[in-house]
């Protein structure tokens, strides 16, 4: 799997869009009788395009700005999203995740290229801001389910389905 070194360098490497301190992700071996055709082009640009979906989904609720999510989103998954973040903004609050670990596997590739699916591990902290007063800060750990879609220009998440441990 040498696109799972790349994008684990690339990630801890600490590109422009991963400051301050960085999510630890490990991949895992993709499932080869789910994932026949997958490239490892692909397989990497994929991760890496998933990866900086959390960093605009994690901007994007610290600011309440939805439109943000345009970037590494679509379909349902960025309509939910939406509507959260128009609900907080709404009640005065903003959230921050600072993801702390990535476990991501690619559990199935369709054949003909027009879907991805992810099973991520996550670990991370959220801390509600209500009017400014942050509260006190949650450390989570839940296991995403996530669909991708090739664009124009990248891979975007179209579901991004929470199941909290």
């Amino acid at each position: 799997m040498r696109w799972a070194l790349a994008i684990l360098c690339a990630v801890i490497g600490g590109g422009p869009q991963y400051a301050a301190a960085q999510a630890a992700v490990h991949i895992e071996p993709a499932d080869a009788r789910n994932t026949l055709n997958l490239r490892d082009q692909t397989a990497s640009a994929a991760i890496q395009d998933y990866l900086e979906a959390w960093q605009t989904l994690k901007t994007a609720f610290q600011q309440n700005r939805p439109e943000l999510l345009d970037q590494g989103f679509i379909g349902t998954a960025k309509d939910k999203l939406s509507e959260t973040i128009h609900q907080q903004s709404a009640l005065g609050i903003r959230t921050k995740y600072q993801d702390r670990s990535h476990d991501v596997q690619i559990v199935f590739y369709s054949p003909e290229g027009l879907s991805l699916e992810l099973k991520d591990s996550v670990d991370y902290d959220v801390q509600v801001l209500d009017h400014d007063q942050a509260l006190t800060p949650q450390h989570l750990r839940a296991t995403y389910i996530v669909v991708m879609s090739p664009t124009e220009t990248r891979w975007r998440v179209r579901v991004f389905q929470a199941e909290h441990d």
